[in-house]
């Protein structure tokens, strides 16, 4: 496969993944697939990122970002949770 064929199938697997985030965070159902109200999101977020506060929002979006990843994750089999005693 020539290098370009390599270079186009990366980047189309990274613009499908990002896709995906917009879809899983829910943003697709909530906008009623409003392509113009989804962009004029990112743009504000772009907007924010470039602002003075725009540290702080990085870091509050990461913190989301990882939260909501963690709580996806399948846990580990060998992790087993205690069940409740019965306290009625």
């Amino acid at each position: 496969m020539r290098t370009w064929q390599v270079e186009r199938r990366k980047r189309t697997k990274h613009l499908i993944e990002l896709g995906g985030l917009v879809v899983k965070a829910g943003i697709v159902d909530l906008t009623g697939d409003d392509r113009a109200t989804i962009y004029g999101a990112m743009i504000w977020m772009a907007e924010k990122l470039n602002s003075e506060d725009g540290d702080h929002a990085r870091d509050t979006w990461t913190k989301l970002g990882k939260m909501a990843f963690e709580m996806e994750r399948p846990a580990d089999p060998n992790d087993r949770v205690q069940p409740q005693p019965d306290r009625a």
